[in-house]
């Protein structure tokens, strides 16, 4: 199992996966979710991936043949504009389907793959995309400040009720842990280390690329204030009414 959070904010963008794969409760590996194309200066690009790993895997190593091939017609690192390096996600999907699909299927495997794309290409504003299996994708508009892939159910409320496009870097990265932490909590096939990303609007390179394991001390200190803070929030909620004035 796999969980993602991407966010599309006003000064940049923040990028969060974990790294854990599971095929049973005794079969637990680490694998990272997160890849970076760059070309300082000129464009970064962040892509996230859940679901099947041998097929997300495969369409990273399609990109990247992609940028290592002269004869290539395009590439992550050489596409005019993010909607385009997001077409070229979505064919590479559909490459690996072409490819593996009926054989999956054969052995009874679900092709299975849902990918973010972000970051910001020289000449325009930074964009986030969110790819599903068949190739075809969607783009964050407006009213859309973040992305969710794989089990993205437990980390979503605090994403909701905190997270605006005018929050600041630090304010998204710190609400992107909680929402890990939630989700580490309550999905055991969710795990660290985790990858965490952070691109600055108009700066064309990755800021912070940081791993977060269980040696992380602001991680730790995090997850127990975090804890702390919803009992004492909870312990200062009044009382149901019928609880306090029963029924005859």
């Amino acid at each position: 199992m796999t969980y993602c959070v991407a966010m599309l904010l006003d000064t940049g963008l923040v990028f969060l996966s974990d790294s854990r794969t599971s095929a049973g409760v005794d079969q637990i590996s680490t694998f990272r979710k997160t890849t970076v194309f760059q070309k300082p200066g000129e464009r970064v690009l962040v892509l996230q991936s859940a679901g099947n790993l041998a097929v997300t895997q495969a369409v990273t190593s399609v990109l990247q043949e992609q940028m290592d091939s002269p004869a290539a017609a395009a590439s992550l690192l050489t596409c005019p504009s993010l909607f385009e390096a997001a077409r070229l996600v979505g064919e590479a999907l559909r490459e690996v389907h072409r490819r593996d699909a009926a054989a999956l299927k054969e052995f009874g495997v679900e092709f299975n793959a849902s990918l973010t794309l972000g970051g910001q290409v020289r000449g325009e504003a930074p964009r986030l995309f969110s790819l599903y299996a068949a190739g075809n994708f969607i783009e964050a508009t407006a009213e859309t400040t973040y992305f969710q892939i794989g089990e993205s159910k437990y980390g979503k409320p605090i994403l909701d009720r905190v997270i605006r496009r005018s929050s600041s870097l630090s304010e998204g990265a710190k609400c992107a842990l909680v929402s890990m932490d939630s989700t580490i909590r309550s999905n055991l096939a969710v795990g660290l280390p985790l990858d965490l990303v952070i691109v600055k609007r108009d700066q064309f390179a990755v800021a912070r690329h940081a791993s977060i394991d269980t040696d992380n001390g602001y991680f730790r200190n995090l997850r127990s204030l975090w804890s702390e803070a919803l009992r004492e929030a909870f312990a200062r909620l009044p009382e149901p009414d019928w609880l306090r004035n029963p029924q005859p």
